[in-house]
C-alpha cells in the first residue's frame, strides 16, 4: 500500500480519531488528516502519533476538506475515509486491487451481498435511496450508494474531475462528474461500522435539499 494515501477529513472527532489512527497506524501507506484550523482539541488528541501528516484547511467544509486533501496527495492512489471509524479499513486491500484497472472504486453499504450499516437510520437510508435513484435515472450512474464517500481512486483521475463544492454536495458532484468524464469505476460491498464517537455532521433537510438541487442541475448543464 506504499502507493496509497488515506485522506481523512476531520471535524470535532476528538473521541474517535485517536482510536481510528491507532487502528490504521501500521498500514504501509500515507495518512493525511485534513483538519479545520479551530479544531485544536482534536489536533492535540493525536499529537502522540508521528506517522501522520496534518493539513489545516484553508476553507471550512467537508467538500473543501476533500478537495484540499486530494490536491496535497503525491501518491498514485488515494482513498477518502472518515475519521469517525465507521468506514472499515479492511476493505482497502480489495479496493486497491480493483482500482488497478479502474479510475475509482466506490464502497457501497447497499451493494449485496456484503454491504450493510450499523450507523444508518431510516432518514438517511430513505434519503440515500431517493438520491441514488434520481442519479441513476438521470445519468445512468449504475451505483448503489451515491452519498457514501468511501472512495479509493487513482489520484490523477480525482484531480482531473476539478471538484468545486465545498460542502456535502461534493458527495454527488464526484460520481456525476466521473460519469461525464467517462471514468471507469466499480462499486464493491462495504459494511459500515457504528461510529466510534462524535455525531453526524449532515442536516437532513438543509443538506438534502442542496443535494437534490445539485443532482438536477447537471442535467441542464449537459444540454
Amino acid at each position: 500500500m506504499k502507493d496509497l494515501t488515506l485522506i481523512i477529513p476531520t471535524k470535532e472527532e476528538v473521541e474517535s480519531l485517536p482510536v481510528f489512527i491507532g487502528e490504521i497506524k501500521n498500514l504501509n501507506c500515507k495518512k493525511l488528516i485534513v483538519l479545520q484550523e479551530e479544531d485544536i482539541e482534536t489536533k492535540n488528541a493525536i499529537s502522540e502519533f508521528n506517522n501522520i501528516k496534518i493539513l489545516v484547511q484553508k476553507k471550512n467544509g467537508y467538500g473543501n476538506a476533500l478537495i484540499e486533501g486530494i490536491n496535497n496527495v503525491d501518491t498514485k492512489y488515494c482513498c477518502i475515509i472518515n475519521a469517525d471509524g465507521s468506514m472499515d479499513p479492511k476493505y482497502l486491500e480489495q479496493m486497491l486491487y480493483e482500482c488497478k484497472d479502474k479510475d475509482l472504486v466506490f464502497g457501497s453499504r447497499y451493494q449485496k451481498p456484503g454491504g450493510g450499516s450499523d450507523d444508518d437510520d431510516i432518514v438517511t437510508s430513505v434519503g440515500n435511496y431517493f438520491f441514488t435513484s434520481i442519479g441513476n435515472l438521470l445519468y445512468n450512474l449504475k451505483i448503489s450508494d451515491i452519498l457514501y464517500t468511501y472512495i479509493l481512486a487513482k489520484t490523477s483521475s480525482l484531480k482531473n474531475l476539478n471538484l468545486k463544492n465545498g460542502d456535502f454536495r461534493i458527495c454527488v458532484e464526484l460520481p456525476i462528474k466521473a460519469k461525464f468524464y467517462k471514468l471507469e469505476y466499480i462499486c464493491i460491498p462495504s459494511y459500515e461500522r457504528e461510529r466510534i464517537g462524535g455525531k453526524k455532521k449532515v442536516n437532513a433537510i438543509k443538506d438534502g435539499l442542496l443535494i437534490l438541487i445539485e443532482i438536477i442541475k447537471y442535467f441542464f448543464k449537459r444540454k
